[in-house]
């Protein structure tokens, strides 16, 4: 087999015996249609004319999300009806100088092995396999199977929007089974509960005369804000805001231009930019403290972030008037800064190494309006996650800044004695020969939402390995995808049974 080249796209020759064709053929096209969160109308319209083509009933509605629908195979009439479950956007980044628009640009897929990869951005393997999944077996024939909805939502990375937005009254599945888990062989059964704040406080912008100086950190490894929370990763923007602070301690009157850091709520950010005014004869001792501190850092995240790099850059255009923070702005801005709670709050008394209340604070950007954050808090009790709240609103009132909350979604309680969970274990032992792991986790999963709108609704989440999801180093493993195939078709055959 001849490794594509970087840049080109995978053709199926290339990975034919690995991944079922139409999955991957469901998966390049998809991957073919620019499909951020806030733009899937495309990747909705897609699944749409799928259903058309295929003489299927469908209804798709104002938020982007699809429902397809198909009736159960011969015998298999009085089976629970499954639902079948993913969402349509992704998470976007890339790594830095690659030339890529996510509002217009399709994802570059890359074989590298056994593992498919993007071309320096996401994969959007999370979790546009689901998609492919499940539009393979709507395609096909040849699978038995139950009565299907097929559910595909939108904006489920920035807070769930879209499953919050759908209509579940005509939703008469009793069992689902959600695609946009990342670990073959574990079944997730229960996930935490979140909610996004964006906070705004005013700042008091002047002239003042000086250079200005940007303080560049990159190299982090970011991840994701829920499942690997517990890492001790770096978080581009907490470690800027600590940057800051020493400045200012160091030299009391710089002014503050510019802080920006993170483009998602739910990704530990990777990178950031400080920018101050210096007096021309303080540029020298600032850069000198930027290069002990870039020291410190490396020391400290030298384990879990060992491509960090910060630099210290002269503006071309010196000693000029700039819009900044006073000496005494810039003090309170670091301080809202550093007193943003970040990280793991508590861990679960009843499942050992789950964590169970975290926040992730994902962006933050300074600019003519103020100063402007976006958090996300997680967890998997409701007093974990309103103690949070409260301390977060509390922040802010005393800084006189203002905030909206969205994306506030349930935790999905774990329910041990599922028919469900049961069906799954038991074919799972029977095609792998060993135990399958049953986990929740502290992340978001649209179980939760389903849920609660669909009494009695049963389900679990499943899917094949998809490495550092949300970030550039995404991949997904092509022979677990087949794996996962064909366990997922063999317990659609079985639900007949169950």
């Amino acid at each position: 087999m001849t490794e594509p080249q970087k840049g080109e796209h995978v053709e199926y020759r290339e990975i034919e015996g690995k991944i079922p064709e139409p999955v991957f053929r469901y998966f390049k096209e998809l991957s073919a249609i620019p499909r951020g969160s806030g733009n899937t109308r495309a990747a909705s319209d897609y699944c749409v004319r799928f259903a058309v083509e295929h003489g299927l009933s469908y209804r798709q509605d104002a938020a982007d999300n699809v429902i397809i629908y198909k009736e159960a195979t011969k015998g298999y009439e009085h089976a629970p009806t499954v639902m079948l479950q993913g969402h349509l956007d992704m998470v976007c980044g890339k790594d830095p100088g690659v030339a890529h628009d996510f509002s217009k640009d399709g994802i570059r897929l890359i074989l590298d092995g056994d593992e498919l990869r993007a071309d320096g951005t996401t994969l959007g393997g999370d979790d546009g396999i689901a998609v492919a999944y499940a539009l393979a077996i709507l395609a096909s024939d040849e699978i038995s199977h139950p009565n299907l909805e097929c559910v595909f939502t939108s904006d489920e990375e920035i807070g769930m929007v879209g499953a919050g937005k759908l209509d579940m009254k005509n939703l008469h599945a009793s069992y689902l089974l959600n695609l946009d888990s990342e670990e073959e062989g574990c079944f997730l059964a229960g996930c935490a509960g979140g909610i996004r704040y964006d906070i705004q406080v005013p700042f008091a912008f002047e002239k003042k005369q000086g250079t200005a100086v940007a303080i560049r950190l990159s190299g982090l490894f970011g991840g994701h804000s829920g499942a690997d929370i517990h890492l001790g990763r770096a978080n581009a923007i907490m470690v800027l805001a600590g940057i800051l602070d020493e400045l200012l301690l160091h030299f009391p009157t710089l002014g503050l231009i510019g802080f920006s850091g993170g483009s998602q709520d739910n990704a530990i950010p990777r990178e950031g930019e400080l920018k101050v005014l210096v007096p021309c004869e303080l540029i020298d001792q600032v850069r000198d403290q930027a290069g002990m501190m870039e020291k410190v850092l490396k020391k400290e995240y030298g384990t879990t972030d060992p491509g960090l790099t910060l630099t210290a850059e002269v503006s071309v255009e010196e000693d000029r008037e700039h819009s900044v923070l006073s000496d005494r702005e810039a003090a309170r801005a670091s301080a809202f800064l550093l007193n943003l709670p970040n990280g793991v709050f508590s861990m679960s008394k009843e499942l050992p190494g789950l964590v169970e209340t975290s926040m992730n604070v994902g962006i933050v950007s300074l600019t003519e309006n103020g100063l402007s954050a976006s958090c996300l808090i997680r967890s998997s009790k409701t007093s974990g996650k309103r103690a949070l709240r409260r301390r977060l609103e509390a922040l802010t009132d005393l800084t006189g800044g203002s905030f909206f909350t969205s994306g506030d979604y349930p935790e999905w309680e774990f329910v041990p004695d599922s028919p469900l969970l049961e069906l799954l274990k038991v074919v799972y032992r029977e095609q792998y020969g060993e135990e399958p792991r049953i986990e929740t986790i502290h992340a978001g999963v649209e179980c939760g939402l389903f849920a609660a709108g669909i009494p009695g609704l049963m389900a679990v989440s499943l899917g094949p390995d998809i490495r550092d999801i949300h970030s550039p180093g995404e991949r997904m493993s092509v022979s677990s995808v087949n794996r996962v195939w064909n366990f997922l078709i063999e317990v659609l055959k079985r639900i007949k049974d169950a």
